[in-house]
């Protein structure tokens, strides 16, 4: 059995708030479960599923973890948001849900 992680979401509202999911989980899948969505108000019914192909689940980390994907390394290679669908929550981390239409933008500082 896998144990619990604390995710910390800010949204882009400034609201803070704290959920946890197991680890090894995918991170996406741990904001919808919250009722915390990680694509763009465009993108909430129209994406990929989770599949890393549309690039509208984007987050902005703390401390990211190395990417494990080739999307997600150009991401973070670029300065681009992380996509939270190929994250697995492995440890404590500090997740900006970002206001967006698509994607996102590029951004050189983190959270």
């Amino acid at each position: 059995m896998s144990h619990p992680v604390t995710i910390t979401v800010e949204t882009p509202d400034g609201e803070t708030r704290e959920l946890t999911a197991p680890a090894g989980s995918v991170l996406r899948d741990a904001l919808l479960d919250a009722d915390l969505s990680p694509h763009g108000r465009y993108a909430r019914r129209l994406n990929c599923g989770g599949n890393g192909l549309c690039a509208t689940c984007g987050v902005r980390l703390a401390d990211p973890p190395e990417p494990d994907h080739w999307h997600d390394d150009l991401a973070d290679r670029f300065g681009y948001p992380r996509l939270s669908c190929q994250l697995r929550v492995r440890e404590e981390m500090r997740v900006r849900l970002l206001d967006k239409r698509l994607w996102g933008r590029r951004e050189s500082d983190t959270l």
